[in-house]
């Protein structure tokens, strides 16, 4: 099972069908095809800015490879681990771009296929129960504030009822 990421317009509303016609689904977890095929990949899914720096990424690497005189064998597993870490990394980066582009994450199905996952998030976007992400409010102090319930598990806040 794979977590998917549902990205609509940050104006679509729940419910109506318009909003899921430009709706991105994006998978969480490594990108095979990105490790594969770096620049060509955040091409193909129009990821301008993340080219940009994974093509920089990969000539300073091999610049600096070369400047320090590594092996072959050396060269070609730094080269390996930077495509592993462009591959682990290539779901948040499509993520970061959709959201600065107006298109936050609006919902996260799991699923075992992409066609589950487009089900699924259909379903629940018709149903209205994908929404907007809320952020927390934050304290006057900036700081996270005790929480008014009680706590459930092992540690509880209060001490003072022995």
């Amino acid at each position: 099972m794979r977590t998917y990421t549902l990205h609509l317009d940050g104006d679509a509303m729940a419910g109506e069908a318009h909003g899921l016609e430009r709706a991105h689904l994006v998978p969480d977890g490594f990108s095979w095809a990105a490790f594969a095929f770096s620049p060509l990949w955040f091409l193909y899914h129009r990821l301008w800015i993340a080219t940009v720096g994974v093509v920089a990424l990969l000539v300073g690497t091999a610049f600096l490879g070369h400047v320090l005189g590594l092996t072959d064998v050396a060269a070609l597993v730094v080269t390996l681990l930077v495509l592993t870490l462009i591959g682990l990394e290539a779901s948040s980066l499509r993520r970061w771009t959709y959201a600065r582009c107006g298109r936050p994450v609006r919902d996260a199905v799991i699923a075992a296929s992409p066609e589950e996952a487009e089900m699924k998030a259909a379903r629940r976007w018709l149903d209205g129960i994908s929404a907007r992400p809320v952020s927390a409010p934050a304290s006057p102090t900036g700081l996270p504030g005790r929480p008014t319930e009680e706590a459930f598990g092992m540690f509880p806040f209060s001490e003072d009822r022995r």
